[in-house]
């Protein structure tokens, strides 16, 4: 066995588990490095919008990632941030297409914002942050772990929002008519932006006051 093959880091040991697992909650782009919050206002007054938009920002964080890892040696310093910006556009570009070809309705719902990931500064951080330094397997992970944990904060207002707002999930009826009956009325205010920013907000407290100490540390 050469001396490569025995340095060879396992795909899935404790570092590379950790790239997966950190953002969910100690690193949570949204709650902990307060990134990406336009998108988590915009795009998460109902959930398959949120769903989709979350889905979106993984394949194009993790395609980035790899693709700058993999050219990281030959990318000259000075333009670096055009080559990332290149190649976020390219994979965004790809996505909206496939969007709009498989789910027409729910890309129209998102409108502008799925080309407005090429601005998300949460996949420039990652790519200038880990992938300009980092083998394409750690970089693919980093990618995913990040996506996740946006992803994960997205779903949940989305879900708060569109169940408060318009009493349905997945724009089905949950919150039963009886309830109705006996003058329950959807809350409008969770369906505006700025519900959207109060929740995100006590989402950010109750994470941080939960996970302080865990988060100084880190």
């Amino acid at each position: 066995m050469s001396k490569e093959q025995k340095e060879r880091e396992p795909l899935f040991s404790t570092k590379n588990i950790k790239l997966l697992t950190t953002p969910l909650n100690l690193s949570n782009p949204i709650t902990v490095q307060v990134l990406g919050i336009c998108s988590a206002l915009a795009v998460t007054a109902k959930l398959m919008p949120a769903i989709v938009m979350s889905i979106s920002v993984m394949v194009v964080m993790a395609a980035s990632n790899v693709v700058i890892s993999l050219l990281r040696n030959g990318i000259p310093p000075r333009i670096r941030i055009i080559v990332q910006l290149v190649v976020i556009a390219t994979m965004v570009i790809l996505v909206d297409q496939v969007l709009k070809a498989f789910v027409y309705d729910v890309s129209k719902q998102l409108s502008v914002f799925v080309g407005l990931i090429i601005t998300n500064c949460i996949i420039m951080g990652r790519l200038e942050a880990f992938a300009m330094g980092n083998k394409p397997w750690p970089a693919f992970l980093d990618g995913i772990g990040n996506a996740l944990g946006y992803g994960l904060i997205l779903v949940v207002i989305a879900f708060l929002r569109e169940l408060f707002g318009s009493g349905t999930i997945f724009d089905f009826r949950v919150i039963p008519q009886g309830f109705y009956d006996f003058g329950y009325v959807n809350n409008g205010l969770m369906i505006l932006p700025p519900m959207a920013l109060i929740t995100v907000g006590v989402i950010i407290w109750i994470q941080r006051y939960y996970t302080r100490e865990l988060i100084e540390e880190n």
